[in-house]
C-alpha cells in the first residue's frame, strides 16, 4: 500500500505543478478563458488528491 500512496502523492504534486504552469503560460501569453480554467482545474485536482491522501478514512 506504500507504493500506492507514494504514487498518489507524486501525481498530486505533478497535477498542481501542471496547473500552475498552465496559469503562468496563459498569463504570459495574454490570457484566455480556457487556459485559466484548465490551470485552475488541474491545480484543484492535485490539491484534492493530496487532501484525500492526508485525511484519515474510517
Amino acid at each position: 500500500m506504500n507504493l500506492y500512496r507514494g504514487a498518489t502523492a507524486l501525481f498530486g504534486v505533478a497535477f498542481v505543478g501542471i496547473g500552475i504552469a498552465l496559469l503562468v503560460v496563459t498569463a504570459a501569453r495574454g490570457g484566455g478563458l480556457v487556459g485559466y480554467l484548465l490551470g485552475v482545474l488541474f491545480a484543484a485536482l492535485g490539491i484534492g488528491r493530496l487532501y484525500l491522501l492526508r485525511t484519515p478514512r474510517g
